[in-house]
């Protein structure tokens, strides 16, 4: 029988808003919510072993770490030194005890080339003798509340330890968090942002002055549109320009390459051209960029044995365009009369219904690691647990492969 567990991550920033890992998330579809009982760890540790280890050197992710939960029967267990240790972070849950079997399999790990978080950490004399095992330190903030984490902080701060702020879930958290002093951030408020005034998000120089490379030494369409792709922002000015009342277009625009083909060279060129006036570094943050892609990617993925070509192009442009509204900072109702969409992805931007609806759905519960609504709509989509692993793993290395 088909192992039912699926994975789900959230990445890990620093202070910058650039991802340095993710912590990867192995959930039972079936388990209830609580302890995990001994068949629902095997079936995550195979899922865990099987899907890393096939998938080869690609779920490194590049140069980030991978951070992986494990109880205390997971940490004893010789599964662990089948993965790679040089980009594995063991996280010890705050149920596994300090006993001094613990601490000596830790210093072990460690030895072996493994580091060490120890989660939700509260520096009690329970706990104390697991501090010198360990790389990072993380502290629930929603849980303890600003005044007391920042009180744990101050008295943990000494220690050769890295500390990790979870459970930031808005943008007050996040500054309030980086001003105590903490290292690295991760929650909800770098996946699914605030939505505020409106803003302009200028692209990059880098990935505009690429762009003009490649148009003016006449290379390959295709290469010029995964130059796109790697910009979402240069993207949706490209299809607004191109949508523009001044450019007269009679039809709609079905795909970036559809858009490409349109514009042509020459006036192509000359759009990048004037662009480089408007290009800086005040873009979205890089955390956000990556997720927006990454999800692209991900939607993309999952509409391959379901549609042609221009289809899946459609799905990257949902999945990517589906962060908009925060990367502008404005509804997503006032995006989409910037820029005109085919009506499958403005139904899917605006509602998440129609035939790409179910498509973002998944990536986004991916994202989120919530099992039952992945399962509901692997099953409607007749995916197999397997197959939404091995598309998540995958658009998360194809977007580090893109060296953003």
């Amino acid at each position: 029988m088909q192992d039912q567990v699926f994975i789900g991550r959230q990445p890990i920033l620093d202070k910058k808003q650039e991802i340095i890992g993710y912590e990867l998330l192995f959930r039972h579809s079936a388990a209830a919510t609580g302890a995990v009982f001994e068949d629902d760890l095997k079936a995550c540790a195979r899922v865990l072993v099987n899907t890393l280890s096939e998938m080869g050197a690609q779920w490194l992710l590049g140069d980030k770490l991978a951070f992986i939960n494990v109880n205390e029967e997971m940490l004893h267990s010789d599964l662990l030194e089948l993965l790679p240790p040089s980009r594995t972070v063991l996280e010890i849950l705050e149920t596994v005890p300090a006993t001094e079997s613990v601490r000596q399999r830790c210093r072990e790990l460690r030895k072996n080339g493994f580091l060490i978080a120890l989660d939700s950490q509260i520096p009690t004399n329970d706990h104390a003798p697991l501090f010198d095992c360990a790389d990072f330190i993380k502290l629930d903030i929603l849980r303890l509340g600003m005044e007391t984490a920042e009180k744990i902080y101050t008295r943990l701060k000494s220690l050769p330890v890295k500390m990790i702020a979870e459970k930031v879930e808005t943008h007050q958290q996040f500054e309030a968090c980086r001003k105590i002093g903490f290292d690295y951030f991760q929650g909800y408020y770098f996946a699914h942002p605030e939505t505020l005034s409106a803003k302009v998000v200028n692209s990059s120089y880098v990935s505009v002055l690429d762009l003009l490379n490649l148009v003016s030494q006449d290379a390959e369409p295709k290469l010029i549109e995964n130059g796109f792709k790697r910009d979402p922002a240069l993207s949706f000015k490209m299809l607004r320009y191109i949508n523009s009342v001044g450019f007269g277009l009679s039809c709609e625009i079905q795909s970036i390459r559809h858009a490409l083909s349109i514009l042509g060279t020459k006036q192509l060129y000359r759009w990048l051209t004037l662009l480089m006036v408007t290009a800086g570094e005040n873009s979205a943050p890089p955390a956000l960029m990556k997720t927006a892609i990454t999800r692209g990617r991900l939607t993309e993925l999952f509409g391959e044995s379901y549609f042609e070509k221009s289809e899946r192009d459609n799905l990257f442009i949902v999945g990517v365009f589906s962060m908009l509204d925060a990367m502008l900072e404005m509804p997503m109702e006032q995006v989409l009369e910037k820029v005109s969409l085919p009506t499958p992805v403005t139904e899917a931007l605006l509602s998440k219904e129609g035939i790409y609806g179910p498509f973002l759905q998944l990536a986004e519960a991916c994202e989120d690691a919530d099992r039952d609504k992945i399962k509901m709509l692997a099953d409607s989509l007749q995916f197999e647990p397997s197959r939404v692993n091995d598309c998540h793993i995958a658009a998360l290395a194809w977007v580090e492969g893109l060296g953003l």
